[in-house]
């Protein structure tokens, strides 16, 4: 069976003071690990047993949506996780700063659309960077939902579950928005996954002059 809690991708407590030690043990190591436990029940003996995690969301998206809440869960996270590191956030640079500027006019404009996105999100739910059509745009999706299902190629993410920040922020999800963007954001994981996008964009056909064109 493909379904494991992947680790940490930094120690337990290299995101301090701005994502506690605590705060991974609760998040990574029971609602992580939960939605990894509940989907590996939900498939094991099935056909879909052997599916990669990704396969699995897309798969149970329509079809299944017991399965596709925890699976998507699941991906969610691992992909929060990694989209973040110690010493990161602070403006964004690379190949993903061009991007930006391009879709948002500066970074100040993309700052603070992202910080109006994650503050008005009403409950629980994910923040989501991600290419559409050759442009950059933010995606706010409730519970489990996931742009890796048909609203693009998503880039960067953050949670905004009460259990992502209440044990360090309490009610203060502002703060915890600020300290993502100032201090969290892995810029380096993102141009990483935004080359990746593009390349096989311009694989398709026509799609390299399009883009050339932009």
């Amino acid at each position: 069976m493909n379904l494991t809690l992947p680790p940490l991708p930094y120690a337990i407590d290299a995101l301090e003071p701005y994502m506690s030690r605590r705060t991974l043990a609760a998040h990574h190591g029971h609602h992580h690990a939960a939605y990894v436990a509940k989907a590996r029940s939900l498939v094991q003996r099935s056909p879909l047993e052997s599916l990669s995690l990704e396969a699995l969301v897309r798969a149970s998206a329509t079809e299944d949506r017991r399965l596709f809440n925890a699976a998507a869960q699941a991906w969610n996270h691992t992909f929060f996780w990694e989209s973040m590191r110690p010493g990161g956030g602070g403006p964004a640079v690379g190949l993903i700063a061009e991007h930006i500027e391009r879709s948002f006019g500066n970074q100040s404009t993309f700052k603070q659309q992202f910080v109006t996105a994650a503050s008005d999100h009403f409950g629980s739910g994910w923040i989501w960077l991600v290419l559409d059509r050759g442009a950059l745009k933010l995606v706010s999706t409730s519970n489990a939902e996931t742009p890796l299902v048909g609203g693009g190629v998503p880039l960067l993410t953050l949670d905004v579950w009460e259990h992502a920040y209440y044990l360090d922020y309490e009610h203060r999800r502002m703060d915890y928005i600020a300290a993502f963007l100032g201090h969290l954001v892995n810029w380096d994981a993102v141009n990483r996954r935004l080359q990746a996008a593009l390349e096989s964009s311009a694989a398709e056909p026509g799609e390299m002059a399009r883009l050339a064109q932009r």
